[in-house]
């Protein structure tokens, strides 16, 4: 049965089989597992590895039935993923909300795969589904990669589409999805609170994202009625290391130097696989406080998610270490990181330091303060 949204959706259980089958025959998705699992083997043992890889997801597609089975083979590796590369995760907020009934969850955005996987494991150890994620066309250049992400209940944000018409249809599609999601499905949605990451560290809401959502108010309803049916809950993700906080401060300054920074194909692809296989240190998600309806306008949402999303982040002994180093200082209220983790924050920031020139030092220091910075404002 064809729906308007099947351009954009999640692929659903009719989808699987095919969508298995052509990923289980695809070189490419298949040298991908071997270079992510077996990066450090011989390169002359990949072709059998390979070979064997297939033979081994060949067994196991087989014994998948539904999205929610697909879902579970990820399971153990979120779990070795949080325990091999973080020291916690801590999770806040997220009792005071009522999840009988589905949530918007807007958060900042810092790593690509990392921010709506944690926010789907803090869901999933609390009972509750897990969420669709909003996923721009950018990461979808590839078939396999596409159908990958649509596995795991990624719909697709139409950023490519060119012509004010098509833009405006893409968005009104995008709009009407997200809310038919929330209240005929009944399922939690994940969206950034802007699009690309915020590689400066300065987490702010764009009102777009905002009255985008609002496009398929109807022309009777009071727009604060609506924005609150929607239960948008701001959410604050918080890192104590950035593993792409080299590459991140790198395109910042190039961006600065030359007006323009020009991304490598392949670039996308390796953001995700550093940032679930880099050391995160401790990891915070915080659920705030739900989206009333007294907001009268896309700027009052957008304040209010702010406001929240900065209340929420958990500041770690790094932001204090690259302020020191920038020379600046904050409210010594702010500045509680005990010696042993000051300590440990300098020989991170140093070891990363060493990697960059000065001015792409500046931009890594600033990624990190910059919380510190807004907090204290």
């Amino acid at each position: 049965m064809t729906s308007k949204f099947d351009e954009i959706r999640p692929y659903n259980n009719e989808d699987l089989p095919d969508v298995l089958e052509k990923l289980v025959n695809n070189k490419e998705f298949i040298q991908t597992l071997v270079a992510f699992r077996f990066a450090r083997w011989p390169k002359i043992t990949k072709p059998f590895i390979g070979f064997v890889i297939k033979r081994i997801v060949s067994k196991k597609i087989k014994t998948i039935n539904s999205l929610r089975e697909f879902q579970r083979l990820v399971e153990p590796y979120m779990h070795r993923m949080i325990s091999k590369t973080t020291k916690g995760l801590n999770i806040t907020g997220l009792e005071t909300l009522d999840l009988s009934k589905p949530c918007l969850f807007v958060s900042n955005h810092r790593d690509i795969a990392l921010d709506p996987a944690f926010v789907n494991w803090a869901l999933h150890i609390n009972g509750q589904d897990t969420v669709r994620i909003a996923v721009g066309d950018n990461l979808l250049s590839k078939d396999w990669v596409a159908d990958v992400i649509r596995l795991n209940k990624c719909f697709v944000v139409q950023r490519s589409v060119e012509g004010r018409r098509e833009k405006l249809a893409a968005a009104k599609l995008l709009s009407e999805y997200i809310h038919h999601s929330l209240t005929s499905e009944k399922q939690h949605i994940w969206i950034a609170q802007r699009e690309g990451r915020a590689k400066d560290g300065v987490d702010v809401t764009n009102p777009a994202i905002v009255s985008m959502l609002a496009m398929n108010k109807p022309k009777g309803v009071d727009f604060a009625d609506y924005i609150a049916e929607l239960r948008i809950v701001p959410v604050s993700l918080s890192y104590e290391f950035d593993p792409c906080d080299v590459s991140k401060a790198k395109e910042l300054c190039q961006k600065e130097q030359d007006g323009a920074y020009d991304k490598p194909d392949n670039e996308d692809m390796k953001s995700i696989v550093n940032g679930i296989t880099g050391k995160k240190g401790r990891v915070n998600v915080h659920f705030g406080k739900l989206v009333g309806d007294q907001f009268a306008s896309t700027k009052e949402v957008a304040a209010f998610l702010d406001k929240e999303i900065l209340a929420g982040y958990q500041t770690y002994a790094t932001s204090e270490i690259a302020l020191q180093r920038l020379g600046e200082t904050v409210s010594a209220k702010l500045n509680t990181a005990p010696a042993a983790e000051l300590e440990k924050a300098r020989v991170y920031l140093d070891s990363r330091l060493e990697m960059l020139n000065p001015q792409e030092q500046e931009k890594l220091l600033r990624m990190y303060a910059n919380p510190l910075i807004r907090l204290s404002n």
